[in-house]
């Protein structure tokens, strides 16, 4: 179907993990530290669930101390907040991690930005962000989405990027802004599209590396892709999938995999591309923490 380098997520992932359960297991041998994560959920949404069961597998899988908190829907901003609180003086937990959405009662906003920035492993408090903006990567903690894909880019073309042009359609705080610092912070020129950039299909084309977060099935075609390029698919999208029978659905990036594949040198898949890569960063990112937190540093893979 292609020539096209289909980048494994689910492996590179895998070797992710692998090199974050070997750093927590020589930690807890030469300073007496488990790392711990702390993982609060609540409600009953079926799909926050089955995303926080994967976290505490994998974090067991890496020979954490996995702590599951499971508060039922009608939990109140006060309580909430003091179990946040509990878990930022608890010197066993070094990663806390809120499952979102929260219920609509709850103000999602002011929960994360009361986690302590040293144990905010998902890399969304204010502190974080604003040491990703000036390029700080060693003290921070980089958000895992944007983190994980960056390690995909790497694996690519290494750790400088010098004269290379990056697109990265979408702005979002969660993804795009983060995933923009990345990229110029390994020297990237670097262009932000999103729903409001003019000839979007004209600006794709000047990408050698080019990224799409915008949760459009399929939105970005062939011919917007220079030829050779890279091509990092952050969508999940569930659509409609009539071939495989009456009310049957399946995933797609934001990218028409098959037109892309015809012209990229390497794409990542969906499913099995980007998504892999954001628990395994949140693992890495909990292990720093911990690293951290007896005054020595880890690594991060990747960035």
């Amino acid at each position: 179907m292609t020539g096209s380098t289909v980048i494994d997520g689910t492996m590179i992932a895998a070797s992710v993990v692998e090199n974050v359960k070997t750093a927590a297991a020589a930690l807890e041998t030469e300073h007496g530290v488990k790392t711990g994560l702390a993982v609060i959920i609540v409600g009953d949404d079926p799909a926050s669930h089955t995303y926080v069961a994967a976290k505490s597998r994998v974090a067991r899988e890496c020979g954490f101390a996995s702590v599951q908190h499971t508060l039922c829907a009608d939990t109140t901003q006060d309580e909430l907040a003091a179990l946040v609180e509990t878990l930022n003086s608890d010197p066993h937990i070094h990663g806390i991690l809120v499952q979102l959405p929260l219920p609509k009662h709850l103000n999602s906003e002011r929960i994360i930005q009361s986690i302590s920035a040293e144990k905010d492993v998902d890399g969304l408090g204010v502190v974080n962000a604003g040491k990703l903006a000036i390029g700080d990567t060693k003290t921070g903690l980089v958000s895992c989405t944007p983190a994980g894909a960056m390690v995909l880019v790497r694996r690519i073309h290494g750790a400088d990027l010098s004269g290379l042009r990056a697109v990265v359609i979408g702005r979002s705080n969660l993804f795009g802004k983060p995933m923009a610092q990345l990229l110029l912070g390994a020297n990237a020129t670097v262009t932000m599209a999103h729903s409001r950039t003019r000839n979007l299909a004209d600006v794709c084309p000047e990408a050698d590396i080019l990224v799409a977060a915008v949760g459009r099935p399929e939105m970005v075609k062939g011919n917007w892709v220079k030829e050779g390029a890279t091509v990092i698919d952050v969508g999940i999208n569930r659509i409609e999938a009539a071939e495989r029978g009456e009310g049957k659905t399946r995933l797609v990036g934001d990218v028409c995999f098959n037109e892309v594949a015809e012209v990229a040198a390497a794409i990542t898949p969906v499913p099995g591309g980007v998504g892999p890569m954001t628990i395994a960063m949140l693992m890495a990112n909990t292990v720093t923490a911990s690293y951290r937190s007896v005054g020595r540093d880890f690594e991060n893979t990747g960035l």
